[in-house]
C-alpha cells in the first residue's frame, strides 16, 4: 500500500526519503519526463516510467538510452538501470497503485487552430480516477494555462460521480518543468522550481521531494494557477522579445545596420537581456505557451494580450522573410530561382537537438516547394531520415555540391566553421542565406559569395 505522505510530519517525510522507501511514478518519459525519472532514480528512490510509446518503454528496459542528444544523462541511465532503480511500462493500471507519488510529464501541444491540446493530460486524469485511492500525491510538471489543474484536471481525477475526493483519496500539486532541451542537466541542477498545490499543506511535501532529488531552491506559490502563470510568463517574455528583435532586424536590413552588432553593444547595459533574430520561433514551449495565454485571454476578452498576438504574428512570418532574402540574392546573381537547387542546413527547431516540433524549417521547405525549387537538406541529427516528406542527405557536402544556394536554418555546432572558400569554389555565383548569425558577412562577401543574413544590414 502506498505511503500517504500527507499524514506524516516533516521528520517522517525526511526519513522516508533517507530510507529510500518511496516509489515514484513518472507518466510520460519523453524529453523532460525521462531525465526527471533518471534523476529521481539516481537519488535512490525506486522509479517507474510509464508511457504509451511501446518502443520507448522497450528501449529503456533494454538499456538503450533514448535521448542521444541530451548529454550527461547517459551515465545516470546506465547506473540506475543496472541497479534496477528505474523500470518502464506501458501498463498504467498496474504501475500507479504501487506509487506513493505520481508525476505527470505529458505533452501539451496545440492543434491546427492554435488551441492548446490537453488530450494527454485529460486521458491520464480520467485513468487516475480509477487507480488512486491511498492519498497519493499527483504532481503536474506539464506546462498548462492557469486554472487548468484546478478545474478540468481536478474534475476528471475526482470523476463525474465524485468517486474520489481531493484532499482525501489523492492530493494535487504542480511543479512546472523549467528545463531547456539540450541543457536539461544544467537546468535541473541550478534553476529554482515553482511549487503550488490545491491544499496548502501539500506544497512543503512536494518541496521536500524535489529538494532531495534536485537540491535546488523551491519557490512556494500560493496556488497551482499562479505557479503555471509564472512558467508561461518566463517563456512568453522570450517569444515577445524575439519578435521585437526580429522586427528590428527587418528595419535594420533596410537601414544597413547589423543587428548582431547592435545587440552585442546593447547587452553591456545592465538591464538589457539579449535576444537574437532568426527564421521563426519553434519547439513545444514558446509558441505553444503564447497561445496558452491567448487561449485564456479569449475566455475573458479578445482584446487582452495584444502584444502577445503581435509577437506571434511577427515570429510566424519570419520564414516568409527568409524566402524573400533568397529571392533577393537570386535576383542579384541573375540566376532563376524556379527549378534551382537549394541546400538547406538544419531542420531542428533549435541548435543541437533532435527535435522538429513547430520548426521554422517546415514552413521554409513548404514555401520553397511551392516555388518549384529542388531541395537538398542536411541535418546532423537527422542523417538520411525523412523529415517533412523530404529525404535528408548524409553529409554537408552531399547537400552543398551542385546546389545554387545554401540556406543555414538551424545553428547546429556542426555549422560553426563552414569552409566559405570551398563553398565559393563549388558553386556558380554562390548564394548563402544565414538565418543564424554564424556567418561573418564581410568574410562571405570577400569570397565572392552573394550573402544575405537576417538583420545583417545586407
Amino acid at each position: 500500500m502506498p505511503t500517504n505522505l500527507s499524514l506524516l510530519n516533516n521528520s517522517q517525510i525526511k526519513e522516508c526519503l533517507k530510507s529510500k522507501s518511496l516509489k515514484i511514478g513518472v507518466i510520460g518519459i519523453g524529453r523532460i519526463g525521462l531525465p526527471t525519472a533518471l534523476c529521481i532514480a539516481n537519488s535512490g528512490l525506486e522509479t517507474i516510467g510509464i508511457d504509451i510509446n511501446e518502443k520507448l518503454v522497450n528501449m529503456v528496459n533494454s538499456k538503450d538510452y533514448p535521448l542521444k542528444d541530451e548529454p550527461e544523462f547517459d551515465k545516470i541511465f546506465e547506473n540506475v538501470i543496472s541497479q534496477k532503480k528505474l523500470s518502464a511500462t506501458t501498463d498504467i493500471t498496474e504501475a500507479i497503485p504501487k506509487c506513493d507519488v505520481v508525476i505527470l510529464s505529458l505533452p501539451t501541444p496545440m492543434n491546427n487552430q492554435n488551441v492548446p491540446d490537453y488530450t494527454a493530460l485529460l486521458t491520464v486524469g480520467k485513468s487516475l480516477n480509477e487507480l488512486l485511492s491511498d492519498g497519493q500525491i499527483v504532481i503536474v510538471e506539464s506546462t498548462v494555462e492557469p486554472g487548468f489543474v484546478e478545474n478540468e484536471l481536478l474534475e476528471l481525477i475526482e470523476g463525474p460521480q465524485k468517486s474520489l475526493k481531493s484532499g482525501v483519496d489523492f492530493h494535487l500539486a504542480v511543479c512546472p518543468e523549467t528545463a531547456n532541451p539540450g541543457e536539461i542537466m544544467k537546468d535541473f541542477q541550478k534553476l529554482p522550481r515553482l511549487v503550488g498545490s490545491i491544499e496548502e499543506r501539500i506544497s512543503p511535501i512536494v518541496s521536500e521531494l524535489y529538494t532531495y532529488v534536485f537540491g535546488v531552491e523551491l519557490i512556494q506559490m500560493p496556488n497551482c494557477k499562479t505557479a503555471n502563470a509564472v512558467k508561461l510568463t518566463t517563456n512568453v517574455f522570450r517569444d515577445i522579445n524575439i519578435a521585437f528583435v526580429n522586427e528590428l532586424a527587418l528595419l535594420f536590413e533596410k537601414l544597413g545596420i547589423d543587428t548582431h552588432t547592435v545587440i552585442d553593444a546593447a547587452k553591456r547595459k545592465y538591464n538589457f537581456q539579449p535576444h537574437f533574430p532568426g527564421p521563426g520561433v519553434g519547439g513545444p514551449c514558446l509558441p505553444v505557451n503564447s497561445y496558452q495565454y491567448l487561449n485564456s485571454a479569449k475566455k475573458i476578452d479578445d482584446n487582452f494580450l495584444q502584444i502577445v498576438q503581435a509577437a506571434r504574428k511577427i515570429n510566424e512570418t519570419m520564414p516568409h522573410h527568409v524566402i524573400n532574402l533568397l529571392i533577393s540574392a537570386f535576383e542579384q546573381s541573375e540566376k532563376n530561382l524556379d527549378n534551382s537547387t537549394v541546400a538547406i542546413l538544419g531542420v531542428s527547431y533549435k541548435p543541437n537537438v533532435h527535435d522538429i516540433q513547430i520548426a521554422p524549417s517546415e514552413q521554409i521547405i513548404k514555401l520553397l516547394n511551392q516555388k518549384n525549387v529542388k531541395l537538398k537538406i542536411f541535418d546532423p541529427y537527422f542523417i538520411s531520415e525523412t523529415v517533412f516528406e523530404e529525404k535528408l542527405k548524409n553529409s554537408i557536402d552531399d547537400a552543398i555540391n551542385a546546389s545554387d544556394a545554401i540556406v543555414i536554418v538551424t545553428g547546429h555546432k556542426e555549422f560553426d566553421n563552414l569552409d566559405l572558400e570551398k563553398i565559393s569554389k563549388s558553386m556558380n555565383k554562390p548564394i548563402l542565406i544565414d538565418c543564424t548569425g554564424k556567418i561573418n558577412p564581410l568574410q562571405a562577401k570577400s569570397k565572392g559569395i552573394i550573402f544575405r543574413g537576417i538583420g545583417r544590414g545586407n
